[in-house]
């Protein structure tokens, strides 16, 4: 293998990297990413002579083909949807069960499915809690297309379920029969070993141990490990629980010991090496870090070391897993083990490793930026801290409680991750908010790579690397404050919210979203841990954007589907203070709700002034103080930039025919329609009046009222508005410098 990699013509890393920009121009369709193949290419043909620039030529034209094919057959795939199923075959490491709600994927004629049902009784739950078997499923149910992006910056399902080889998702109406089966499919019998140990874990250990146990030793976390999913993602230390290098050191170590002990050979325990890394890799899922460390190490035992292991590596990845790079999983796991290739010669003991947790931290900002728009200081040393107790005591010690546990389960030491889960909520107590960077765009982002790589490379030069430092805090700069105005109508979906920054840096968010609660009564064994509504809308696009505070946060009512997250926004950014109307006051639940949040409360009275875009937005209504209904919404009217926005809170008719008896002169070129569009809002006279060039409208997609109504719809097409919905386009976004420019995510 090393005499292989000698006959390449040019150093292995740069025919990956050469490759990997390649790829992101197939698979991406990224004309930035062609580019800078382009640009390599050009480059290489200048540093090397001809001929074997040209035989690197022909290896680009293998792998582009073969990506071209990968994606061609994606794209087959998810144009060739299947028109219904009937039959389903569970893949038993899948299956979750959150309250009433299961989850698993399936396999039907081939394909694979996302698969939901509602558990009809706590029987039905438990049994499917129990199941470790292979099943096929007879149902009656509904093909669906996954959601896709929602709001700018946020998560694409449909995009991460096409990394899985998914393209539909089934929702189960009723469960007609479930069978036991057979199989001589490898994964689907892999997939029940390891939901067979993940259930064994969870029946013979206490709470929290078992979810550390599941955990560190196969890459599972339960729904029951919600809240301390959270605490560590705050705290920047959740990848302790990505099955990486430590892990399958170990485990490998343990196994070449183990077989060693027992007489057998260097030779023959090479070769068992295989399947036992095809074994492990299936009991933990086949997760991106764990194959891409399997492959380093198996590597590494046929004498490919450093940089050509790590290229090596990318090149068998985008063969036997095409979609790995487009993962954030896998893009993260390459990127630590680089880092970690290119600092692991840089000396020993506690001054080195300390250097070497900096450089990681600072190598894999960009990349950590782009995923995930923050950053938690205090990674650094809890990663540091936290990462020895993890590796050196906890994965050894839970794999022998887990392997003595066939005797005897172990469970006295269920205390030490009570201590455990007790510090952690301490230090997420004392610990800072996570510092907000944004989200760089591909431009930034590659700018910010080479940038970091040149700071390594010259890093004895004291003088270059203060201008690349300088370089690079300007790069987080433009991608923490991007210097443009900017409104936008989030995708909250049943609810509300608006954001408005201006080039100055000044912040305002108009209501923060929610759901309306229900009234039906659930039982105990129905109830699910759940993900508040911010949380997977304006949350992550306000900090992609570089949000950390909100200078004024405007609650226009106090409907839950406006103000439902407002403890949820308060927590995640800090809020300079919280305006509201005065008759919103009388309402006890409302004012115990605005306490809570430990934050400045100021109500707004008509003709009150907000500054914003070096002009204001003025307080129009409501002009009496009522009782905390719909009349007693906020209006908010400005000329922003080159446009009149009328932002009219909650109000019905009445409210509109005030609002026009006060201000029979009002100009409007963007009216946020009342309501989400009902009927009883947007009237005829308030229409034709201020004929709006442009009608906003947040809704949900597919909502229970059936809202917007048609006949607000038909009164906005008798004027000639321009309608926008975020149930039909995602969020809208208005941008610009002097006049606005209009754009959606759908």
């Amino acid at each position: 293998m090393l005499q292989w990699i000698k006959n390449i013509p040019i150093p292995l890393i740069y025919l990956s990297f050469l490759l990997l920009w390649f790829y992101y121009a197939i698979f991406s369709a990224s004309y930035l990413a062609l580019l800078g193949f382009v640009f390599l290419l050009v480059c290489l043909f200048i540093q090397f002579p001809w001929k074997p620039a040209s035989k690197v030529l022909v290896i680009c034209g293998i792998f582009g083909f073969w990506f071209l094919f990968q994606n061609w057959q994606q794209s087959q795939a998810s144009q060739n949807l299947a028109d219904s199923v009937e039959r389903v075959r569970i893949l038993p490491d899948t299956i979750k069960v959150n309250g009433d709600s299961l989850s698993f994927r399936g396999k039907s004629d081939g394909r694979i499915f996302q698969v939901y049902y509602k558990l009809q009784s706590e029987e039905e739950k438990e049994a499917f809690q129990s199941l470790t078997d292979l099943h096929e499923i007879g149902l009656e149910g509904k093909l669906s297309e996954p959601e896709g992006q929602r709001n700018f910056g946020g998560f694409n399902y449909q995009a991460y379920l096409k990394t899985q080889g998914i393209y539909q998702t089934l929702n189960i109406k009723k469960i007609q029969s479930l069978q036991k089966v057979g199989s001589w499919d490898i994964g689907e019998n892999l997939s029940s070993l390891r939901r067979k140990a993940v259930v064994w874990i969870k029946t013979h250990f206490p709470d929290p141990m078992r979810n550390y146990m599941t955990g560190l030793l196969l890459g599972h976390l339960d729904t029951d490990f919600e809240e301390m999913n959270e605490l560590y993602s705050s705290l920047g230390i959740i990848h302790l629980f990505a099955l990486s290098g430590m892990q399958v050191g170990f485990f490998m170590d343990g196994f070449k010991k183990l077989l060693l002990r027992s007489g057998l050979t260097q030779e023959k325990l090479k070769w068992l090496t295989y399947p036992f890394s095809i074994i492990y890799a299936g009991l933990t899922g086949f997760s991106a870090s764990v194959i891409r460390s399997l492959l380093q190490k198996l590597l590494a035992q046929h004498g490919v070391k450093g940089l050509d292991n790590f290229a090596l590596t990318v090149l068998v990845l985008f063969i036997v897993m095409p979609n790995f790079f487009l993962t954030a999983g896998g893009v993260l796991s390459c990127a630590y083990a680089f880092i970690l290739t290119m600092t692991s010669k840089e000396g020993v003991g506690l001054k080195a490793v300390t250097r070497e947790s900096l450089v990681i931290s600072l190598g894999i900002l960009p990349i950590l930026s782009f995923y995930f728009a923050e950053f938690q200081p205090w990674s650094i040393l809890l990663t540091f801290v936290f990462s020895f107790l993890f590796d050196f005591v906890f994965l050894p010690l839970l794999s022998i409680l887990f392997a003595i546990s066939f005797l005897y389960p172990v469970i006295q030491l269920s205390f030490i991750f009570e201590w455990l889960e007790g510090m952690i909520r301490f230090v997420s107590q004392v610990a800072s908010r996570p510092f907000v960077f944004g989200q760089p765009n591909a431009w930034l982002l590659i700018l910010l790579l080479i940038s970091l790589a040149l700071v390594y490379d010259l890093r004895k030069n004291i003088k270059r690397l203060t201008v690349l430092s300088l370089l690079i805090i300007g790069l987080f700069f433009l991608t923490k404050h991007p210097l443009e105005n900017e409104i936008t109508m989030l995708d909250v979906g049943q609810g509300e919210s608006i954001f408005l920054r201006d080039v100055t840096g000044k912040t305002i968010l108009i209501d923060v979203g929610g759901k309306a609660e229900s009234n039906k009564k659930i039982e105990k064994w129905q109830e699910k841990a759940t993900t508040s509504n911010a949380h997977r809308t304006f949350i992550p696009y306000l900090k992609s954007r570089g949000v950390a505070k909100i200078d004024q946060l405007i609650l226009t009512n106090t409907d839950k589907e406006h103000v439902g997250d407002l403890l949820e926004v308060t927590k995640a950014f800090h809020v300079g203070e919280i305006l509201v109307s005065k008759g919103s006051l009388k309402q006890k639940e409302f004012v115990a709700e605005l306490q809570a949040t430990q934050t400045k409360v100021r109500s707004v009275s008509v003709g009150e002034n907000l500054p914003i875009f070096g002009s204001q937005l003025e307080v129009l209504s409501p002009r009496k103080i009522g009782d905390g209904g719909h009349e007693d919404s906020l209006v908010l009217y400005g000329k922003l930039l080159d446009k009149h926005f009328l932002f009219t809170g909650n109000v019905e008719e009445k409210g509109e025919k005030d609002l026009l008896k006060q201000y029979p002169d009002l100009e409007v070129d963007v009216l946020k329609a009342s309501q989400h569009g009902s009927k009883k809002s947007s009237s005829s006279a308030f229409l034709e009046q201020l004929k709006p060039e442009m009608t906003l409208i947040s809704v949900g997609k597919n909502n229970r009222t059936k809202l917007p109504h048609q006949e607000t719809l038909t009164r906005l097409e008798g004027i000639n508005s321009k309608v926008y919905r975020t149930d039909q386009q995602g969020a809208i976004r208005f941008k610009g410098w002097k006049s606005w420019k209009v754009e959606t995510v759908g």
